[in-house]
């Protein structure tokens, strides 16, 4: 009896001492914001243990997108605080998963938008398991055990393998970051409505930000030719010099205005502030086309007589589904396509928000993950 008591006290340790191996593992570390005010502060955590079919991912760089500043200060009204936000990731597979077929540890990865779906309904069935009905986001959503899920803002990141990405070779992790978002973000609208079917067409390019400086790469590598459309003409040199496009609309100028009207077969509108979308139709070609990727907090005023007398359509877009985003990745390693990039430490987040309110930007904020904490763990 002696023995047994003194067996169990031994495995009772045992027990103890790997729970504390396992949540030592699990923890985590992160900068959160815990209101509305969206000030980012550090903040500790746990993430979920590593299942059979799960990649850790060791975060090197994570991408600052217009998303995360709209969820921390709960511009959409669904901000679930405390918020970790980030879902451009770039790092590293440091453990895997028994089951775990597409990687092994020491692989360089993605994590992207989402991180779950339900894999049987028909979107999922069709690789688009961005538009499932149970899709899971990296941040600011829960699993379907309940578990809260934190973005890119941190150390590291546990992700189901059907969810995370091979990151080519050919692309740097830093400036290759954002194509995560921004890339499959203005990729996959150019494949499903056509523009990529004929080269040669003219896409109108409408902001010339995060998503629209990348539309602008994409589409010259799809052989479209490609007019950059913008309030002010500050950008118009970096437009054609720097990032490639073919010519640069001023929609303050109403004479180039006029000139323009009806020259567009595509106009991609990446514009996140309120704004009238009637100059942008007039702009197209009839049977033209007009896609939608910004996400302003108000609803926009849709014009519908230049619609109707021009058989003219509109469109949205939200990201792509897992296959698409990987082929995405690999056109851009292809094509040498990344983001123009300010890398930025963690400590600065605060002000790198502030200044991208004011989209004060060329044209993506990336954070130094690894180098931003390593000294603060």
């Amino acid at each position: 009896t002696k023995t047994r008591t003194q067996s169990l006290k031994e495995r009772e340790r045992e027990r103890r001492k790997n729970m504390a191996i396992s949540q030592d593992h699990n923890k985590a570390f992160g900068w959160a914001a815990n209101d509305k005010s969206g000030i980012l502060s550090p903040f500790h955590f746990s993430r979920r243990e590593n299942g059979d079919n799960d990649v850790t991912v060791t975060i090197l760089f994570c991408g600052v997108c217009h998303s995360d500043l709209h969820t921390i200060k709960n511009d959409w009204g669904f901000s679930q605080y405390p918020i970790i936000p980030g879902h451009e990731i770039v790092g590293i597979a440091t453990k895997v998963g028994k089951n775990v077929t597409k990687f092994k540890e020491g692989d360089r990865v993605g994590v992207g938008v989402i991180i779950g779906s339900c894999q049987s309904c028909e979107s999922c069935n069709q690789d688009l398991e961005n538009y499932c009905p149970q899709l899971v986001y990296t941040y600011n959503s829960r699993s379907s055990d309940g578990t809260r899920n934190q973005g890119g803002y941190s150390d590291k990141i546990v992700v189901d393998q059907r969810f995370v990405l091979s990151f080519p070779d050919g692309l740097p992790s830093d400036a290759g970051a954002p194509l995560l978002c921004a890339g499959i973000t203005v990729y996959s609208p150019m494949k499903y409505y056509g523009m990529t079917e004929e080269k040669g067409k003219h896409l109108g390019v409408s902001g010339l930000g995060g998503l629209g400086h990348i539309a602008v790469k994409i589409g010259k590598a799809f052989g479209l030719k490609v007019t950059v459309i913008s309030r002010s003409s500050e950008k118009e040199r970096e437009a054609i010099n720097r990032l490639g496009a073919d010519s640069f609309l001023i929609t303050t100028d109403p004479q180039k205005m006029k000139d323009a009207i009806g020259t567009m077969d595509f106009v991609m509108d990446t514009v996140s502030a309120e704004h009238s979308l009637l100059p942008l139709f007039s702009l197209l070609k009839v049977n033209g086309k007009l896609v939608t990727l910004g996400l302003p907090e108000k609803p926009l005023e849709l014009p519908i007589f230049p619609m109707v007398l021009g058989r003219k359509m509109v469109g949205g877009s939200q990201i792509g589904g897992m296959k698409e985003t990987q082929e995405m990745l690999d056109f851009c390693a292809k094509h040498n396509i990344v983001s123009d990039i300010e890398l930025i430490k963690m400590s600065d987040i605060n002000m790198a928000m502030d200044r991208l309110a004011k989209s004060d930007v060329r044209y993506r904020f990336v954070i130094d993950v690894a180098n931003s904490f390593s000294s603060a763990l």
